[in-house]
């Protein structure tokens, strides 16, 4: 597994345990769709959110808050309604797109983490 990939991995585990201690019950992790992935499928209260999680290990290329392109926001909307679609049981529940971004400091430890609810919308 590449570096790149492993650190994904860390930040989607970090996003989801975050997520839970804020009471929100995980529901999916690296969900498959026919237009993407969703890193996390939760729900917050009785909302389902699709979060699409971003770890950077410093803010040279940028801050993780803005590596969602508009293509990727499209495939985030497309993946989280295709999930409802897929799962009857949800499929009456308002739904939304969260980010969830995470800035890791020199040594690799968490610097930053910043939600951001509906940080995709359709238009």
């Amino acid at each position: 597994m590449s570096r790149q990939r492993r650190l994904g991995q860390r930040g989607e585990e970090y996003a989801a345990q975050w997520l839970k201690a804020r009471g929100w019950t995980i529901l999916d992790r690296n969900w498959r769709g026919a237009a993407g992935e969703l890193d996390v499928v939760a729900l917050d209260g009785e909302v389902l959110v699709g979060v699409e999680v971003k770890l950077r290990r410093s803010e040279e290329l940028g801050a993780a808050e803005e590596a969602v392109t508009p293509a990727k926001a499209v495939r985030l909307l497309q993946t989280t309604a295709e999930y409802l679609a897929c799962h009857p049981a949800h499929g009456e529940r308002l739904w939304r797109v969260d980010l969830v971004a995470i800035t890791l400091d020199a040594r690799g430890g968490v610097q930053r983490v910043i939600h951001i609810e509906n940080a995709v919308v359709a238009e």
